[in-house]
C-alpha cells in the first residue's frame, strides 16, 4: 500500500481525505477529513520522529540509529518543530468546545516557501539568508 500523500503535486497546498473504506467489510465512508498535523510531514520527516519518539527523545540515540552527526540530528528535529508550528492550531472564538481550526498559509506562502527551500538546495542562498526570508513571509 502507497503512503498518503499530504501535499498536492500542482500546487502544494494540502490535501484533504474524502474516502475511507474498512478492509474487513468494505464499508465506505465519503466526506471532507483533516489530517493531523504529524501526517502533514513529509515521509522523511515522519521517519525521524518515529526513530525520535523510539529513542525516547535522546538525540545521541538518533545520531546512533541514523548514522548521521548530532548538528544534523538537531537540523532535522529544528525543521520538523518549526514545520509543526507553521500548522499550528488556531482556536475558535465564538465556541470554545468547537473544533479549532489549523491555521494554514496561503498558496502563495507555500510557493514562496518551496522557492527559498530550492534555492537553498541548489546553493544559491544560505542557510542564514533562507531562514532570513522564510521568516519575512
Amino acid at each position: 500500500m502507497y503512503a498518503v500523500p499530504s501535499e498536492c503535486p500542482v500546487c502544494h497546498d494540502d490535501l484533504h481525505v474524502s474516502q475511507l473504506i474498512c478492509r474487513t467489510c468494505g464499508t465506505e465512508i465519503r466526506g471532507r477529513f483533516e489530517m493531523d498535523r504529524l501526517s502533514r510531514l513529509i515521509p522523511e520527516q515522519r521517519a525521524f520522529v518515529e526513530v525520535f519518539l523510539l529513542c525516547e527523545g535522546k538525540l545521541n540515540c538518533v545520531q546512533e540509529e541514523l548514522g548521521i552527526s548530532y548538528p544534523t540530528v538537531r537540523s532535522r528535529l529544528d525543521e520538523i518543530i518549526r514545520a509543526l508550528k507553521r500548522e499550528r492550531v488556531v482556536p475558535a472564538v465564538a465556541a470554545p468546545m468547537t473544533p479549532a481550526v489549523p491555521a494554514t498559509p496561503p498558496v502563495a506562502d507555500t510557493v514562496r516557501h518551496q522557492e527559498i527551500l530550492d534555492r537553498l538546495a541548489r546553493k544559491e542562498i544560505g542557510l542564514e539568508e533562507a531562514l532570513q526570508l522564510l521568516e519575512e513571509i
